[in-house]
């Protein structure tokens, strides 16, 4: 994180590596490209959505503390639990009860965790050769699932009681797939070739 200096006795303002190439380098490339007249057109990153569903929860509910335990850890900040809506009998589940968790990044988070994901956890998985070009919504969002939250640093591999997936929703202001891959890629989202 860089410190931005600031006048008087403001608070100095922290950002983050990737915010700052954003604006240097992501802003004047998108602008040419799609040739924007404003900045204010050129789309950006709004939030990332992390979510674990934990079917374990509904006999066990040690298993949604472990599965919380994991997620604070990995995205520096406290998950919602999420609830069921109906009943489903065939897997023993009832109306409301708790089956999962998400967390919702915004701001400095979501850009360290962005730079984290990119750079350090993607890369660790075996045989890794990018993610998938094919998983955008037709809306400028990108979803991926990991399999297990093992390739995160800050997940201690002896200490976990069950291997877990998960899904990154990266939400973007773009309103097409092509301005989101762009976006995406020029901020180094590692894509298939």
């Amino acid at each position: 994180m860089a410190e931005k200096k600031t006048g008087g006795n403001k608070a100095p303002k922290f950002t983050s590596r990737v915010q700052e190439d954003y604006n240097k380098r992501v802003v004047p490339a998108l602008m040419k490209e799609f040739g924007y007249s404003s900045i204010m057109e050129v789309p950006h990153l709004e939030k990332i959505v992390l979510n674990m569903g934990v079917g374990e929860a509904a006999a066990n509910s040690k298993e949604l503390e472990d599965a919380v335990a994991d997620m604070t850890a990995i995205a520096g900040q406290k998950p919602v639990i999420t609830y069921t809506k109906k009943a489903v009998a065939n897997f023993k589940i009832r109306e409301n009860q708790a089956i999962g968790c998400k967390v919702t990044l915004r701001g400095i988070r979501m850009y360290d965790f962005f730079d984290k994901l990119v750079s350090i956890t993607l890369p660790r998985v075996r045989d890794f050769r990018g993610v998938s070009k094919n998983s955008f919504d037709s809306r400028g969002n990108y979803a991926i699932g990991i399999k297990e939250q093992i390739i995160f640093p800050e997940i201690d591999y002896d200490k976990i009681s069950h291997l877990r997936g998960m899904d990154i929703v990266i939400v973007t202001s773009a309103k097409t797939d092509k301005e989101s891959y762009s976006l995406l890629k020029e901020l180094g989202m590692p894509f298939k070739k």
